[in-house]
């Protein structure tokens, strides 16, 4: 009997809940159990509805729903991100981190209530196991939260739910029902935390306007895709009148809607505080100068390999080696910014981020002049994942070692920096997708012959990638003064091997999942 490969993914993610559980053990923790076994039953009533074409949208095909470990997320992150502000005694920050925790659970709730209405016949036994993890998830709420909190909460499943209904029809077969869930759950919370800070204070400053650099940037580019796949309906976009449009309502909205505001919430013009933060240090000119160095060499890679395909077949496509060398570029990117200057990289990939997606828009649109010598080049290194209209791996890539970076919690982080396995909480992106996925991939492709049960994944790829991981620890501890991992190799080594697990299994996006993990193991 061959071996299901949702069910030893989903051992993984339970895995995770009680290492989770045993390190928090509160009255939410126990919730994230119950949870996890509702998430568990819901997500078999969303394969069959994606496998039947029976769901309301269209999925990512060749995927399972993925509900079970996507629901995990926000609830874990909070609970461990909880745990360290307790430590250092910030209330503020201790009860953003409960509201994480039940924002994450109410968004699969959501999710699981929509799968139970719309699953003929109706599921009985998968509706009681629903609703009894749903009362008490909900009863524990009203003991927690206060009023405000649970405003807060409805807010951001308000937003979600509109959200999902607008992006989820313009964008067929981009995301699994988890992948939704999670990508669009943490756009939602963005832009909640946004509109909050902003009606809350017309201006602060002392504010970090790096804080907010990321929200205006992301709720931003949500406005301008949005505004675009709705007006392009009905104009043509591949028109020098259209890209002459498209790019005038761009500028505006940079230069008219989202540096005033930064303005307003920092009380920094925000041109003229990047250039005083750029030219600071010396060291952030060569980082910068790297930086774009490195950049130059990834769009050499890309026409090489275009070249390849003009002088041969049509149908030539990049191997699993060439797409990995973004990988690897990246780990040259971000880990000399995590050793040298932090600030400099959180911001850096907010711009790269911008910048990729604003690039996508013009691919997606034709945009001239960008537009189809774009849709020509990545079309070499698309992926059975890059199923629907948009080319999302790359931002994915760029998100799974980018978010590590900006969840670090600042204001729950003693002055000599996170202790034990914390230290390497940064570093979750790097290690996981940078290092760890790469080599199996590579290794896995080359080399592997013994295959795990039910997946194409080897057993060679994911030991050496559990190995390179281990290197790069090391590597780090040398590179990094702040990092002291103290007593806690064996656990350090432990997050890694589950993880490397949870790559070899899951049919998931692993450039974004697989961080997020690592970033919670390494966080308790």
């Amino acid at each position: 009997m061959q071996l299901d490969p949702v069910l030893v993914e989903s051992a993984v993610v339970f895995g995770v809940v009680i290492c989770v559980h045993y390190a928090v053990w509160n009255q939410l923790s126990w919730c994230c159990i119950a949870l996890a076994v509702q998430a568990f039953y819901v997500q078999h009533k969303w394969d069959r509805l994606i496998r039947t074409g029976a769901a309301v949208f269209q999925f990512r095909p060749s995927a399972n729903s993925g509900v079970l470990p996507a629901s995990m997320v926000l609830p874990l992150l909070g609970l461990a991100l909880r745990g360290h502000c307790i430590a250092v005694g910030n209330i503020y920050m201790e009860r953003f981190a409960m509201v994480i925790t039940v924002i994450g659970m109410m968004l699969a709730l959501f999710l699981s209530l929509i799968a139970l209405g719309i699953t003929r016949p109706v599921p009985t036994n998968t509706c009681v196991i629903a609703g009894i993890a749903g009362s008490a998830i909900l009863y524990t709420v009203k003991q927690t939260l206060t009023v405000s909190e649970v405003i807060e909460v409805l807010e951001v499943l308000l937003i979600f739910v509109y959200l999902s209904l607008i992006l989820l029809y313009l964008l067929p077969r981009c995301f699994t029902p988890g992948e939704a869930l999670l990508i669009l759950g943490g756009i939602s919370f963005i832009i909640n935390q946004l509109i909050k800070r902003s009606l809350a204070s017309s201006g602060n400053a002392n504010a970090d306007p790096l804080t907010y650099f990321l929200p205006v940037a992301l709720l931003g580019l949500v406005l301008l895709g949005i505004f675009f796949a709705v007006l392009f309906v009905f104009m043509e976009s591949e028109t020098w009148s259209a890209s002459l449009f498209f790019h005038t309502m761009t500028a505006v909205l940079g230069l008219g809607l989202l540096v005033p505001w930064l303005t307003l919430l920092t009380q920094h013009h925000p041109i003229t505080w990047l250039m005083h933060f750029i030219t600071e240090t010396n060291t952030r000119l060569w980082l910068i100068g790297f930086w774009a160095a490195l950049l130059l060499l990834a769009v050499v890679v890309v026409m090489h390999q275009n070249s390849h395909r003009s002088a041969g077949s049509k149908k030539h496509q990049a191997s699993t080696t060439v797409r990995k060398y973004f990988h690897l570029l990246t780990v040259l990117t971000f880990a000399p910014g995590l050793a040298l200057d932090r600030p400099l990289l959180q911001l850096a990939s907010v711009v790269c981020l911008s910048a990729f997606l604003f690039l996508e828009f013009v691919r997606y649109f034709r945009i001239r002049p960008l537009g189809p010598p774009l849709r020509h080049l990545l079309t070499l290194f698309l992926d059975e994942r890059d199923s629907g209209p948009l080319i999302l791996t790359h931002i994915y890539l760029l998100l799974g070692v980018a978010l590590p970076v900006w969840l670090t919690p600042a204001s729950c982080t003693p002055n000599g920096g996170l202790g034990g396995a914390g230290g390497l909480v940064p570093y979750a992106g790097v290690l996981a997708v940078g290092v760890g996925d790469t080599v199996a991939s590579v290794f896995g492709s080359t080399v592997g012959e013994i295959h795990w049960p039910g997946t194409k994944k080897t057993f060679e790829g994911t030991a050496t990638s559990v190995f390179a991981q281990i290197i790069a620890v090391v590597v780090f501890l040398i590179a990094d003064s702040s990092i002291n991992l103290n007593a806690s190799y064996s656990w350090v080594v432990g997050s890694i091997t589950m993880v490397a697990m949870l790559e070899a299994y899951t049919s998931q996006i692993d450039n974004l999942l697989l961080p997020l993990y690592l970033y919670i193991l390494l966080l308790l």
